[in-house]
């Protein structure tokens, strides 16, 4: 049994419902479309005795998921369409939140790029394999927006300050770092993905992985982990630069390369993006994603939202101009009212 819609292929074999990304222009980037399709597709067989494991895989080559189609969501924020911005933050969080509480085991397979949506669909199921091609990311600040899809609790949950780092910096992560940290939960070589679905659709996903997982190469992040609790454990994010500052004369360049990057992310997506993810430790997920969707909603309407997308996924200037201009601009109690005040 088979079907499609234009973006997400399904089909179910040997017990295994197959879901495949199929948006190469956009390297599956998720539009409301495909997260409708997915969230249906997955109600549909919670309940179906002819499906025992779900398989989440790309099409393509290049890119497991980019992330969500916020291109679409910039223009309903520019035409004021504030009630579509807010059905397709609410519609993706649903997703998230079905993949975290799936019954059957749910098996996301990321052999290339995964970023800000990718990480909502893979992250919150019960198997994240990654291969050597897999690149790991929220880069959300780079644009003017925040790390979302359930980040403020996978981030917050992850050893010391490192989900800080990862949500501020939009650091991209290797496989074998991902697998370190938790975010992955296997490592299977791409040239043994193959074997690894057929084993899966002849046997199951317990004797597919004791057959292809390997071991990944060492990650580099936890080597870090001490200096980047030094630094990103500051109680702001103009501490967390003096401090990094200070560490500039480090001997692989480190703190310098983190803070040159960290300057051209928007201040006011940073200030944010800090206070979110300190309040996502020790709140479950549906909290951290409901509380997601408030701040969401509000910072598609800032400035910088529109402003990011525009330099980076429109123009491509790489040249955003952001408002405020700098951390000092950014007002604290502008930012405590994006949690307290209604959407």
């Amino acid at each position: 049994m088979s079907s499609s819609s234009q973006f997400v292929q399904t089909r179910v074999e040997h017990g295994v419902g197959e879901i495949l990304l199929d948006r190469p222009t956009a390297l599956n980037a998720l539009d409301i479309g495909m997260i409708r399709d997915m969230h249906d597709t997955l109600m549909a067989w919670r309940d179906d005795d002819a499906v025992q494991t779900v398989l989440v895989r790309s099409a393509i080559p290049k890119a497991f998921c980019a992330g969500g189609d916020i291109r679409a969501v910039r223009e309903a924020g520019l035409g004021g369409d504030t009630e579509a911005v807010w059905g397709y933050f609410s519609e993706e969080y649903r997703l998230d939140q079905l993949i975290a509480d799936y019954p059957k085991p749910y098996v996301a397979v990321i052999d290339g790029v995964a970023m800000g949506g990718g990480l909502g669909i893979s992250v919150h199921g019960a198997f994240r394999v990654v291969t050597e091609r897999a690149v790991l990311a929220m880069p959300e600040t780079a644009i003017g927006f925040i790390p979302d899809v359930g980040a403020s609790h996978f981030l917050a949950n992850l050893p010391g300050s490192i989900g800080m780092y990862l949500g501020l910096t939009g650091t991209r992560l290797t496989a074998a770092d991902a697998v370190e940290l938790g975010l992955a939960t296997h490592y299977v070589p791409s040239l043994e993905l193959d074997d690894f679905i057929a084993d899966l659709l002849a046997e199951d996903i317990d004797t597919a992985l004791a057959n292809h997982m390997r071991l990944p190469p060492a990650g580099a992040i936890l080597d870090r982990r001490e200096r980047i609790d030094a630094v990103f454990s500051a109680d702001t994010v103009g501490g967390m630069l003096d401090r990094l500052v200070d560490e500039k004369g480090d001997d692989d360049g480190w703190a310098a390369e983190t803070l040159a990057a960290l300057v051209k992310h928007s201040p006011w997506s940073m200030s944010v993006t800090a206070e979110l993810i300190r309040q996502g430790s020790g709140s479950t997920l549906e909290h951290c994603l409901g509380r997601e969707l408030r701040v969401a909603v509000k910072m598609s309407r800032c400035p910088d939202f529109a402003e990011g997308i525009r330099a980076v996924l429109v123009d491509k200037d790489h040249a955003p101009t952001w408002d405020p201009a700098t951390l000092s601009g950014v007002d604290p109690e502008a930012v405590r009212e994006v949690f307290s005040t209604p959407i």
